[in-house]
């Protein structure tokens, strides 16, 4: 257990996963809540141009990846507008136009090698500017999350009575959309265009499973992250695989144990529960 942290590398990298994990898991719990992960995912499809080009240009990902995330919200805004066309259709025309743009470039003679890193991440080699980008993203996360957490609340379960009580859903929802763009810029480098999405929902929704009070649920996403992207990096050391991909098919395996536990615990407090007739009066 011991041996891999005596490597540097893998030392950088279970500091750069634990730190997304905390981002991840705290702010997937809002993403799940507010049914938010198809627009999870269309962020991240959205910005693989931008990554390309970035990776051409020989610069940090993050110069690519943030500039790819507002040429695809104006890019949905513009599409939205047409007649007939929906938010939705529009997020799926664009989407796929981009992440169709993307692989153009990624094939073309002036891609470098090792263009394939853009599509899974390197979590195995995270730079300085990775590591101080993924601790400021924890700490942007936590503090606005924190800020907003009566507002997320009352939109996330009822945004009607959120209104009557002053908090406006849409600008709260607004927020929480900026907040995730910004992690999947940061994260993208480490765990790839495809695999980002994961630590976002997978963690959130493995917890949302075991508990349905928000505070349990999201120290629990939080502690399903860091401890499925611990052994997606161990798995990776031992097995040879590659790290991204070992981190998500972690996360997927921790769901998929969530399920079974699920319906355990949902047993029990069945049992617990008193019968009907001796609540009643």
């Amino acid at each position: 257990m011991l041996e891999p942290l005596q490597d540097d590398f893998m030392r950088r990298a279970i500091a750069e996963m634990t730190l997304l994990g905390i981002a991840g898991g705290a702010l997937g719990c809002w993403v799940v809540l507010y049914r938010l992960p198809y627009a999870a995912e269309s962020l991240a499809h959205s910005i693989f141009p931008g990554l390309v080009l970035a990776a051409i240009a020989g610069v940090p990902l993050i110069l690519g990846g943030a500039p790819g995330i507002v040429v695809a919200a104006l890019a949905i805004a513009i599409v939205a507008r047409a007649p007939g066309v929906g938010r939705e259709v529009a997020v799926g025309v664009v989407v796929t136009t981009l992440f169709g743009l993307g692989a153009l470039l990624a094939l073309s003679p002036a891609s470098p090698p090792g263009i394939q890193e853009v599509l899974f991440g390197d979590i195995l080699g995270p730079s300085d500017v990775d590591l101080l980008a993924a601790g400021a993203l924890a700490l942007v996360v936590v503090a606005w999350l924190s800020l907003l957490h009566g507002r997320l609340l009352a939109g996330g379960f009822d945004r009607a009575a959120a209104r009557s009580l002053g908090a406006a859903p849409g600008s709260t929802e607004a927020v929480l959309l900026v907040l995730l763009a910004l992690a999947i810029v940061v994260a993208v480098q480490g765990l790839g265009n495809l695999l980002v999405v994961a630590v976002f929902v997978g963690p959130a929704a493995t917890a949302r499973q075991l508990t349905e009070r928000i505070a349990p649920m999201i120290a629990l996403a939080v502690a399903v992250a860091v401890l499925a992207g611990l052994a997606g990096l161990y798995l990776s050391y031992y097995a040879g695989t590659a790290g991204g991909a070992s981190v998500a098919l972690a996360i997927v395996a921790a769901y998929l144990l969530s399920l079974p536990i699920a319906r355990l615990l949902s047993v029990l407090r069945g049992a617990r529960r008193p019968p009907a007739e001796a609540t009643i009066g």
